[in-house]
């Protein structure tokens, strides 16, 4: 049996224990929270043995075999760190750390004590984002992408998590170096990363503050930010992630050398996209055809694994948290190579870093549109 500790009992730990509940051969041993009010409420509505008041506590008591850490991200490292020390594998919720040299020092650590350790993309994982890395494996795309698209939107609104944000000038999103965008966008630019080559690759970034958030006299909060990314293999991507945009988009596009991939997450959808075209008229009437054909699939095999109870709104968060699980029980990878953690926490400290110096240096276009750009 392998026993499971819950660091953080916000509302994301509600979706962790949720599904650490539909997996066998665990069991949640203990949870702990700064508040230990937090911790209780989580104990009492899941079958939790037992709310802790400390973090030592927990680990000297319950000894757990993995901790999920679904703190803010401000406490990852040093939380991380601690339970490594107490040789407990780890799953890190996103961001994976607040800087890249601290996901450097974390894995070296794990690597070091032989311990395991993953981060919550999750997104990676859903039924639709499985089937898009089976096909590009076996050649779909015909060869390593030539260029990707990664959207990645975000509603604001007066309620909620981000009517909190905006309403509380000392709330814990400010304090991060990318703010709202820090907070969000590894789901985006861990897509990217799977399929980049080498450890470094160029970004060049534009961020703004929204005319909404604007006329709501926010000039803090980057909600508009747009990323090109170049890598040593001459692949290229773009980066979306905006709080305006209409419909708000979570997908994912990929170009190779021979055809194409279009993945719409909240559809849950996948289309092939042909790399030839068709001869004469044809081009404008088999394609929609055979465009039809493919999202009527979609919907069968959606309405399929609905049918299956798998397809809950945390499918891949299951999937990702069994896989996490297994490869400490029977030595399997890791779900997520270390490698793609690491450059999904570099893209991610580029992207703040040049925000940033914009902001040290304004421009005058920045004084005139709050925006932050760098090239």
């Amino acid at each position: 049996m392998l026993r499971v500790a819950i660091i953080g009992c916000g509302k994301i730990a509600d979706s962790h224990a949720s599904q650490i509940g539909r997996i066998k051969g665990c069991e949640i041993v203990g949870v702990y929270d700064r508040e230990p009010l937090m911790a209780q409420q989580l104990a009492k509505r899941f079958p939790i043995k037992k709310a802790f008041s400390s973090l030592t506590q927990l680990l000297d008591e319950a000894r757990p075999d993995v901790v999920h850490i679904t703190t803010p991200p401000q406490g990852h490292f040093d939380l991380a760190k601690t339970c490594l020390e107490y040789r407990c594998h780890i799953y890190v919720e996103k961001p994976f750390t607040v800087w890249a040299d601290e996901a450097e020092k974390l894995i070296a650590i794990a690597n070091e004590r032989q311990l395991k350790l993953t981060v919550g993309h999750d997104d990676q994982f859903s039924h639709v984002s499985r089937r898009m890395r089976s096909i590009v494996r076996n050649g779909f795309l015909g060869g390593s992408p030539v260029h990707m698209e990664s959207y990645y939107c975000y509603e604001i609104s007066k309620a909620g998590y981000s009517g909190a944000l905006l309403g509380d000038k000392k709330h814990w999103v400010r304090r991060l170096p990318g703010k709202l965008l820090q907070n969000i966008i590894s789901h985006g630019i861990a897509r990217i990363a799977e399929f980049l080559a080498g450890d470094s690759p160029e970004v060049i970034t534009y961020g703004f503050t929204s005319p909404l958030l604007r006329s709501m006299g926010e000039t803090e909060i980057i909600d508009e930010l747009r990323v090109i990314i170049h890598d040593v293999d001459g692949t290229t991507a773009y980066f979306t992630f905006s709080s305006q945009m209409r419909p708000g988009l979570h997908g994912f596009r990929m170009y190779g050398s021979k055809n194409g991939l279009m993945l719409d997450q909240d559809q849950e959808t996948l289309i092939k996209l042909r790399g030839a075209r068709y001869k004469s008229y044809a081009e404008k009437f088999v394609p929609p055809i055979v465009l039809a054909g493919q999202y009527l699939g979609n919907a069968s095999l959606n309405l399929k694994t609905f049918l299956g109870n798998d397809f809950h709104m945390k499918s891949g968060l299951k999937f990702l948290i069994e896989s996490f699980y297994r490869s400490i029980i029977e030595g399997t990878p890791e779900p997520i190579p270390y490698r793609e953690i690491l450059l999904t926490s570099r893209i991610m400290e580029a992207i703040f870093k040049s925000l940033s110096e914009s902001v040290a240096e304004p421009t005058k276009d920045y004084v005139r549109e709050h925006a932050a750009t760098v090239v």
